[in-house]
C-alpha cells in the first residue's frame, strides 16, 4: 500500500474507514474540517469500540489560515472521592487497571466536541451537532460489521475484562466471543449519541444525560459522581513548538507526552545522519527517543503539579546537550518505567487551510470494561496511571489530572505545506510519530510510504510486558544485527503488528494539492475529493 491519495478539495483519515466516510461526507456537503473530525469522532467509539469510546478524554490542535493552533484540553480530572484512604480501604496499594475502581476520572472528550464546534463556528462553520454524529447514530442503531482487531482484543483481553460491569452484555454476541465480519449493534450508545445531537455534548456534564451518567457510575461501583461531572470544563491552551529546519513542529502541552514527541525530532536532526533506513538512523532515533523519554518520566505529569516547565527542555542548549549525550555507536542502558495505551487519532484539511488533528482514548483496549447501562458508555481507565505512592507530579489527588500518552501532532513547512499527523499506541505514539515525519519531511519518501514502511517500538504497548526494542521483520536483516552489535536488545515482531499502532497524516500544499495516508495495520481509509 504505497500509493499516496491526493484530491483538490480537502482530506480526511481515521483508523476505521466508515469514519473517514463519515468525514468526507460532510466535507461535501461544504464542512469545515473540524466539523468533519466531530463526525469521525462520533463515529469510531460505534464502529472501533475497543479503540475508544465518548466515555474517554481527547486533545484537539486546531489551525487556521496557517497560524499556530489552537490546543482544546479535554481531559478529565481525577474525582473528588478518588483518593488514597478510598484505595486503602479498598486493600490496594495500587489502582486496578480494569473494573470500577479504574474508572476514577472524568470523561472530558465530549466536552472538548462542545469547544472544538464552538471553535468551528468562529471559522465559519454552520453545521449542527445533530448532523455531526448522524452517521455514528445510524451505525449504533443498524448495525456494523465486527473488525478482525476487534474480535483478536475481545478474545485477548476477555479474561481481565469479563467481571467488568456490563461488558459481555454489550461486547458479546448471543453470550460468545464475536467474529469478523458479524453484525453487532449499540442501541444504547445509539440514544445516547442522538440526544447529544439534538441537546449538545455538554449535557453530558449537567443535563439529563449527566444524571443518567451519574446513576450509572454508582450502580457500576465507581467513584465519579454527578458533583464531578458538572465540575468539569475544557480548556484552550497554547501548544507547545519547536522549530527545526525548514519547519515548526507543535504539539500538545502537558498533561501529555507532546513534550516527547517534539524533543525526539529536535535531538534527532541535531545528529545530522544522511540516510534513513540504516543503522544510523534507527540507532539515532531511538536514542534520541531515549533522551526525551528520560526527561518526560521525570517532570510530566498533571501541570499543577510539575516543578520544571515543558517549554525549558525545547530549547536549543537543551536540546543541543541532550544530543550530545547520545553515544553514536552504543545504545544506553533501558528500560525505564512505560506506559501501556489504546487510542485512535484521526485527521483532516479542508480547502480554506483549517487543519485538525485529533485524538480520542479510553486508554487500555475497552478502557475500565465498565459500560454503563443505561447510556451504552465504555467508561475510560485513565486514572489507573495515577500513583499511589508518590507526591510527584503523577500522584492522585482529586481534582488532578492523569498523565497522559495521547499527542495530537501538527507540522507548518516554510513552503506553505502544512501536516497533521499522529498514532495510536501508548509509548509507540510519539515513536511512530517521529518516523512517519522523519522519512517524510526529513528524507524525502512519500506519505503513504512513510507509514508502510517498517516500525520500532521501544517499551511495551497494548499490555504487552516486554520493554524490548521491537523491530517489525521487515528491517534489513544488517541492520538488524548492527543493532544488536550495538547493545540493543531486539524483539523481531510480525510485519504490519498492531503492536506498532495506526498512524495516519494529511498534507495540504501551498498550491492547494492534498495528500493523505492511513495505516495498513489499522482498517482505516485515507479519503479526499
Amino acid at each position: 500500500m504505497l500509493n499516496t491519495p491526493r484530491s483538490r478539495r480537502g482530506m480526511v483519515t481515521s483508523p476505521h474507514h466508515l469514519a473517514s466516510e463519515a468525514g468526507l461526507r460532510v466535507l461535501r456537503e461544504g464542512g469545515n474540517a473540524v466539523e468533519a473530525t466531530l463526525a469521525m469522532a462520533a463515529s469510531l467509539p460505534v464502529v472501533y469500540p475497543h479503540m475508544n469510546s465518548i466515555g474517554g478524554d481527547g486533545f484537539w490542535l486546531i489551525s487556521a489560515d496557517g497560524k499556530a493552533p489552537i490546543a482544546v484540553d479535554g481531559c478529565g480530572a481525577a474525582a473528588s472521592g478518588a483518593t488514597r484512604d478510598y484505595y486503602g480501604a479498598q486493600g490496594h496499594t495500587v489502582i486496578p487497571s480494569r473494573g470500577p475502581y479504574a474508572a476514577n476520572t472524568v470523561a472530558g472528550t465530549l466536552s472538548g466536541w462542545a469547544e472544538a464546534h464552538a471553535i468551528s463556528r468562529e471559522l465559519g462553520g454552520k453545521l449542527p451537532m445533530s448532523r455531526l454524529v448522524e452517521d455514528a447514530v445510524w451505525s449504533a442503531e443498524n448495525g456494523f460489521a465486527v473488525t478482525a482487531t476487534q474480535q483478536e482484543l475481545t478474545e485477548s483481553k476477555f479474561e481481565e475484562l469479563k467481571d467488568s460491569p456490563g461488558f459481555v452484555r454489550t461486547f458479546l454476541l448471543d453470550g460468545k466471543l464475536p467474529k469478523e465480519g458479524q453484525l453487532m449493534k449499540f442501541p444504547a450508545l445509539g440514544a445516547t449519541l442522538r440526544h447529544i445531537g439534538e441537546h449538545g455534548p455538554l449535557d453530558f456534564y449537567s443535563g439529563a444525560l449527566a444524571k443518567t451518567i451519574a446513576a450509572d457510575l454508582q450502580r457500576c461501583g465507581a467513584p465519579v459522581t454527578i458533583d464531578d461531572l458538572a465540575a468539569h470544563k475544557a480548556q484552550r491552551r497554547e501548544a507547545l513548538s519547536v522549530k527545526i529546519k525548514d519547519a515548526t513542529l507543535y504539539n500538545f502541552p502537558p498533561p501529555t507526552q507532546g513534550l516527547a514527541s517534539l524533543m525526539i525530532l529536535a535531538i534527532f536532526e541535531r545528529l545530522g545522519i544522511k540516510d534513513a533506513e540504516t543503522f544510523d538512523y534507527l540507532h539515532g532515533i531511538v536514542e534520541a527517543t531515549k533522551q526525551a523519554f528520560l526527561v518526560r518520566d521525570r517532570i510530566v505529569g498533571d501541570p499543577a503539579l510539575m516543578t520544571e516547565k515543558a517549554e525549558h527542555y525545547l530549547t536549543s542548549a537543551i536540546l543541543d546537550g541532550l544530543a550530545a549525550n547520545i553515544n553514536r555507536k552504543r545504545a544506553l542502558p533501558w528500560p525505564v518505567p512505560v506506559n501501556p495505551g489504546d487510542t485512535v487519532w484521526l485527521g483532516a484539511i479542508d480547502k480554506d487551510g483549517i487543519a485538525v488533528s485529533f485524538i480520542q482514548s479510553i486508554y487500555f483496549e475497552f478502557g475500565s470494561g465498565c459500560v454503563l447501562e443505561e447510556s451504552g458508555i465504555v467508561w475510560q481507565n485513565r486514572g489507573s496511571s495515577f500513583l499511589l505512592q508518590d507526591e510527584g507530579p503523577r500522584a492522585l489527588r482529586p481534582g488532578r489530572k492523569p498523565f497522559h500518552t495521547l499527542n495530537p501532532a501538527m507540522a507548518m513547512f516554510n513552503d506553505g505545506r502544512r501536516m497533521v499527523y499522529g498514532n495510536m499506541g501508548g509509548e509507540g505514539q510519539p515513536q511512530s510519530q517521529s518516523a512517519v515525519f522523519s522519512r517524510y519531511a526529513m528524507y524525502g519518501q512519500g506519505l503513504q510510504a512513510a507509514i508502510t514502511a517498517p516500525r520500532w517500538l521501544l517499551g511495551k504497548t497494548w499490555g504487552d510486558s516486554t520493554v524490548t526494542l521491537k523491530l517489525e521483520d521487515r528491517f534489513d536483516p544488517a541492520v538488524v544485527q548492527a543493532m544488536r552489535d550495538a547493545g540493543h536488545d531486539i524483539e523481531i515482531l510480525p510485519a504490519f503488528t498492531s503492536t506498532m499502532g495506526h498512524a495516519g497524516a494529511v498534507v495540504r500544499h501551498a498550491d492547494g494539492m492534498f495528500e493523505g495516508a492511513t495505516d495498513p495495520r489499522s482498517d482505516g481509509a485515507a479519503m479526499g475529493f
